[in-house]
């Protein structure tokens, strides 16, 4: 069955394949919805293996790989690629490190303070990229109705909230319409929140699942960075931290703040979904603890408006 995990041994034979050792180790991460991902362990030495069932699931994440690493960021380096059996793979260098989600405690203010100051310069960096999936038609309004269209669909269909928020939500586009009419499709990572950066030692060590690249308002990535922080029961001062490092207006400061919003209805949506062999949790607590923030946020929204 697609997304069934796999037999340690088949990890085993797709390293041996090319790295001519059998690993001592082999373990599933706990990351990868969309696909599995395993760390083998061979001497002294680790090896990510990412692999999927789907024919071209990595046909995007090899050309963003590539592009990338010219531009001197710490991205996984293709190692091999391939087939065996009936699941395709990568085999790519190991970073040492955990996302930044599972030890933002630990992080002392001056540490997240460089960290956001090094993410904001690899995002300026990621700008100068040519996004390869923009068309004559392409709108930044396209993003939006997609990401609300599809937690209304979500919600609707899990029933663990009230999709009337994703309605009202909907109703507030027309407040920022000026703005959003004059974003651009600049590109940028659009997936680095609370995962896929990895600290080791309070120090950004690489960047992660990159397997395809956003285009438009990168302030995206801050809203959701700050929906997840508020989710775990975190204080935010590393979001504050990357808006001062990439200067925000008035309107972009409204902008996020409906971004994140956005992202509540996102994480509403994914509730009780099944990925794979994977099912997001969903319990009372969480649904309050979402509940709550959208309540708070959406307060902050209505007096940014009346202002």
């Amino acid at each position: 069955m697609k997304g069934d995990p796999m037999d340690t041994h088949i990890i085993s034979n797709i390293v041996l394949s090319h790295i001519h050792q059998t690993p001592q180790h082999v373990e599933r991460c706990a990351v990868g919805i969309g696909n599995q991902v395993y760390i083998a362990q061979c001497n002294n030495e680790k090896y990510v293996i990412r692999c999927s069932q789907d024919e071209n699931a990595y046909v995007n994440t090899i050309h963003w790989l590539t592009e990338l690493s010219k531009l001197d960021i710490a991205v996984p380096k293709i190692l091999f690629y391939g087939k065996y059996e009936e699941y395709n793979y990568l085999i790519l260098n190991y970073f040492e490190g955990k996302d930044i989600g599972l030890i933002y405690p630990d992080l002392t203010k001056p540490e997240k303070k460089k960290i956001a100051k090094e993410v904001m310069e690899i995002q300026r960096k990621v700008s100068r990229l040519q996004p390869s999936h923009i068309n004559a038609g392409w709108s930044w309004y396209n993003f939006l109705d997609e990401m609300l269209e599809r937690a209304d669909m979500r919600i609707t269909r899990n029933g663990y909230f009230d999709n009337g928020k994703v309605k009202q939500l909907k109703k507030q586009i027309s407040h920022l319409d000026t703005y959003f009419s004059n974003i651009k499709p600049i590109a940028y990572l659009d997936d680095i929140s609370t995962k896929n950066l990895l600290i080791h030692n309070g120090q950004l060590s690489g960047i992660i699942d990159i397997d395809w690249m956003g285009a438009g308002d990168n302030l995206t990535f801050i809203a959701m960075t700050y929906v997840a922080l508020m989710n775990m029961g975190y204080e935010t001062d590393y979001v504050e931290y990357l808006l001062e490092e990439r200067g925000c207006s008035d309107s972009e400061r409204k902008a996020f703040l409906f971004y994140s919003l956005l992202f509540v209805v996102d994480f509403m949506g994914e509730r009780g979904m099944q990925f794979g062999d994977k099912k997001i949790d969903v319990n009372e607590e969480i649904v309050n603890t979402l509940n709550q923030i959208y309540d708070c946020l959406w307060e902050k929204w209505c007096k940014e408006i009346m202002e």
